[in-house]
């Protein structure tokens, strides 16, 4: 049982790994930034206010799909690859969501933006909330795509899975291989995975710190992800949602979208409908009621 489930996520982690790149994003101009030790690597694309993107664990650039260049016909997008995914070089550090976060704070600085909406998705999106959390002053607006703020939140059968995960277990996938095209360093791999392995287990319980977050948080998860219902709707209470509307209060800032019959790495196979949730969220647009 254990290890079909293995091979059902490691099989969908390879389907979004292999999510071709649109063409639109043939345009993005690449470039590297020195970033806490590492040269990262990045891409320029569209025009408009400033929109970081992260990617999720295992994956890169093209693995985003059309999101980017989707997202990047209204905003000027910085969509940059994790320290050991993609081109960015791995460093003698672990993989913790707050190095993640605080790369992408520096990283923001290299590049010179101050602030900016995010975009992240899974790994990229617990990056995302502690960015909003660590670096306030750096997040106008997040979406936060298939992401959790404890551990508890996860579903039975994924914590089941983690303590089962091993380097062996990864490195004989298919995505094993697609990593190496892009890779500064081809054999590494393995090492990554340990990384990776090792930020699953990372104590995660935000809570307190996800109820002071000011900034605004569009959360989007799927009806059947690796995060339950009940916990991405703790989270939207934790940022202030979920009150009745109608009743002459605004809405509030954060919001909540569910993608029905949906996985977790169906999530971002489905660039249409996350655009339609994402765009008038960030222009800060609701649906008028009938009192309105």
């Amino acid at each position: 049982m254990k290890r079909s489930i293995f091979k059902a996520i490691a099989g969908a982690l390879f389907i979004a790994a292999a999510i071709p790149l649109a063409h639109a994003q043939d345009a993005a101009k690449s470039a590297y930034a020195e970033v806490n030790g590492m040269k990262m690597y990045y891409e320029v694309s569209g025009s408009g206010d400033p929109l970081i993107v992260l990617h999720g664990a295992y994956m890169n650039i093209p693995s985003m799909g059309k999101i980017i260049p989707m997202l990047a016909k209204n905003h000027q997008v910085y969509a940059l690859e994790f320290q050991g995914h993609g081109r960015t070089n791995d460093i003698d550090r672990p993989i913790t969501y707050a190095n993640l976060a605080d790369d992408t704070a520096a990283f923001m600085d290299a590049v010179g933006v101050k602030k900016a909406d995010v975009f992240g998705y899974s790994m990229g999106a617990g990056a995302g909330l502690q960015l909003a959390i660590r670096h306030p002053d750096k997040v106008t607006r997040l979406v936060a795509a298939s992401t959790a703020y404890d551990a508890e939140g996860f579903q039975p059968e994924y914590k089941a899975f983690i303590p089962q995960m091993s380097v062996e277990m990864f490195v004989g996938m298919p995505f094993a291989q697609e990593y190496r095209k892009l890779a500064a360093n081809p054999d590494g791999f393995p090492a990554l995975v340990k990384k990776l392995i090792a930020l699953e287990h990372e104590p995660m319980a935000w809570g307190t710190d996800v109820n002071a977050v000011k900034a605004p948080v569009l959360i989007i998860t799927a009806d059947a992800d690796v995060t339950t219902l009940e916990h991405s709707v703790a989270l939207f209470r934790l940022l202030g949602g979920g009150a009745m509307g109608d009743m002459g209060k605004p809405l509030s800032a954060s919001r909540l979208a569910v993608m029905p019959a949906t996985s977790h790495t169906a999530i971002i196979a489905q660039p249409e409908l996350l655009e339609a949730f994402v765009e008038p969220f960030l222009k800060d647009e609701t649906p008028k009621g009938m009192f309105q």
